[in-house]
């Protein structure tokens, strides 16, 4: 069963969303009197009024400073990488002796793996596992 005090509570939250309240978001005001709609008052009578003034605009100040806006809002999902993977095989097999397998090989590992090491020859290392240990059939290293 709810308490007189949390039904007041719950009424005065629920008005204080709905209506428009004036609060001062400049900290050097924090001091001075706060003007609160006057649902408020309608709301708390007697010796519950001071802790009531402060729940509402504590509330107040939270909404009042965007916070809500980003507690509602959903978090953005990441973008996948995208990767020039033709530019980045035309460069890294550029100087290859067979350049045509050497672009498929590429393609393939930049596709699985999101990554090209920087230039012509070696770094294989810094595309991390994925790249190091792709294999053909023949148990080659597949990634140029």
């Amino acid at each position: 069963m709810y308490s007189e005090m949390a039904i007041r509570v719950t009424v005065a939250v629920l008005l204080l969303l709905f209506s428009v309240a004036k609060v001062s978001c400049d900290p050097q005001n924090d001091g001075e009197m706060i003007h609160v709609s006057q649902a408020l008052h309608v709301f708390t009578r007697g010796e519950e009024r001071g802790l009531m003034h402060d729940i509402v605009v504590r509330i107040s100040k939270y909404f009042s400073k965007g916070r809500l806006l980003l507690a509602l809002a959903p978090a953005p999902s990441p973008q996948p990488s995208q990767i020039n993977c033709k530019g980045l095989c035309n460069h890294r097999c550029s100087l290859h002796s067979r350049p045509k397998i050497c672009l498929r090989a590429c393609g393939t590992c930049c596709v699985r793996c999101k990554c090209v090491p920087p230039g012509t020859f070696g770094n294989r290392e810094l595309c991390g596992k994925c790249y190091t240990d792709m294999t053909t059939h023949g148990n080659k290293t597949k990634c140029p």
